[in-house]
């Protein structure tokens, strides 16, 4: 027995006419009629009772009549469900995601995304960017939001660069560099200096690193912690200078951004296995690359009040945040 008879069997029950049901199905009434013949030698059972004035389902053919209507009914939703998947309509997003960078846009491009596709079911997972590639290497991510680490490119992983975020101090705005355009990597010699820890954020770290063995020292590092904002704690409360992406300084009573000079800068960049690229994947993919091409992942950034600026970024866009 296949569904297509089933389908047969469920319009001459609700039309209680073989001619009409022929009509609507547009095939032959003798076919029709074979099929319900066929049906009824094959379950054992009387389902239809048919003279020349009318036809009357039998109390076999009524419990048969509910069941194949959920049956068909179940079908049909469920090839709705498939074709609304390959269309990246229905399914499973798990995104994996570094906070502070993408705090400027993600809620406002995930909000979209729900919009657009609200039938696909969104898992967020914040991790470090060593955690991101592993994780949507090894399939338990499907995508990620992440900075390029020590050996990423042996992963095979697909990326699209977003941002090069450009690094720089944050400092107190009471502070005599604050009003400065930017800040010449060597001022940075005898500094106290803050950065995320290494297994924290290693593009981070590395650059920093980096930037000052460039500049001819070895930088004086006062604090390594876990956390962005434990980094902005340390620089409210005196105890150094932090060096930070300028997309995660927002605006600040007390603190501002400077950027470093000679420019030096970190990527942000999506991931993801080719492999694996299924449909609500594709669709997330194609939403950010459309936000970034029309510039709605950063907006450009202001000047603060006298005294300090929130970052001029020498052409580094961001979102401004709210407190």
């Amino acid at each position: 027995m296949e569904l297509r008879h089933l389908r047969y069997f469920q319009a001459v029950a609700e039309e209680l006419s073989y001619s009409r049901a022929a009509v609507r199905l547009r095939i032959a009434q003798p076919a029709l009629s074979r099929v319900v013949k066929e049906m009824e030698e094959e379950l054992g059972a009387l389902l239809l009772e048919r003279n020349r004035s009318r036809v009357r389902v039998t109390p076999a053919g009524a419990a048969l009549l509910r069941e194949a209507t959920l049956l068909l009914d179940r079908w049909e939703e469920s090839l709705r469900r498939v074709r609304r998947t390959a269309l990246g309509e229905e399914g499973e997003l798990r995104l994996g995601y570094i906070g502070p960078p993408t705090q400027p846009f993600l809620g406002r491009l995930l909000a979209e995304y729900r919009r657009l596709y609200p039938r696909v079911s969104v898992h967020l997972e914040e991790r470090t960017p060593e955690r991101v590639w592993e994780m949507v290497a090894r399939g338990r991510l499907s995508i990620g939001l992440t900075r390029p680490v020590p050996l990423s490119g042996e992963l095979g992983l697909r990326t699209i660069l977003l941002r090069e975020e450009r690094l720089g101090i944050v400092l107190p705005r009471t502070h005599p560099w604050a009003a400065r355009a930017h800040i010449p990597w060597t001022s940075l010699e005898r500094e106290a200096l803050i950065v995320l820890a290494r297994r924290e954020g290693v593009g981070l770290h590395d650059a920093v690193l980096a930037g000052c063995r460039q500049a001819g020292f070895i930088p004086r590092l006062a604090q390594t912690p876990s956390l962005i904002g434990t980094v902005l704690s340390y620089v409210e409360a005196g105890a150094g200078l932090g060096v930070v992406t300028d997309s995660v300084v927002g605006p600040h009573p007390d603190l501002c951004f400077v950027p470093l000079h000679p420019e030096a800068s970190v990527p942000l960049v999506l991931v993801w296995q080719e492999d694996a690229d299924s449909p609500p994947v594709a669709r997330f993919r194609e939403l950010l690359e459309v936000w970034k091409a029309a510039g709605k992942l950063w907006a450009p950034r202001a000047r603060g009040p006298q005294g300090g600026r929130k970052g001029k970024g020498a052409g580094s866009p961001r979102e401004k945040r709210k407190r």
